[in-house]
């Protein structure tokens, strides 16, 4: 089964089980999924669907912190739920020190040596921690170490 049809599935069981939050979590993976689709005109893959899924959580993280920013608990909350909700469905995350790892390999692999070789690690990195880490942090962990 792909993801895809997993999220579709999941949906209707929400809206059966008239659960509004995970409900709207899934509409709006849903809804993005067909928005690319149909831009693209093509089915997405699972890796794509996933890179989706990322996406959604990093804007429910910024408006998280725009809304507690603001004094909208009940707004930061919603999105809070959303966002565990859409979580549930990313691999499991590796840990500091896997990404460490995996960083150190890919800079030996890219043979890269400052700064200015970030794009080749980056390059390496994407496909392999695609969904398994916040790609915000790899790239500060792959800056500092080609930094310093």
């Amino acid at each position: 089964m792909t993801l895809k049809s997993q999220l579709a599935q999941d949906s209707i069981a929400a809206r059966k089980a008239r659960d509004e939050t995970r409900k709207a979590a899934l509409e709006s993976i849903l809804v993005a999924i067909k928005q690319r689709e149909v831009d693209e005109r093509k089915d997405l893959s699972d890796g794509e669907v996933l890179a989706l899924i990322e996406k959604l959580l990093k804007q429910r993280r910024e408006s998280i912190a725009a809304f507690e920013q603001g004094g909208r608990a009940e707004l930061a909350a919603r999105e809070k739920a959303e966002a565990d909700v859409l979580a549930a469905y990313l691999p499991q995350q590796l840990s500091d020190a896997e990404v460490g790892t995996e960083v150190a390999d890919a800079i030996k692999a890219a043979g890269a040596s400052g700064p200015q070789d970030m794009g080749k690690v980056m390059a390496i990195l994407k496909p392999r921690l695609a969904g398994r880490a916040d790609m915000g942090k790899v790239s500060a962990a792959v800056k500092a170490r080609l930094a310093g």
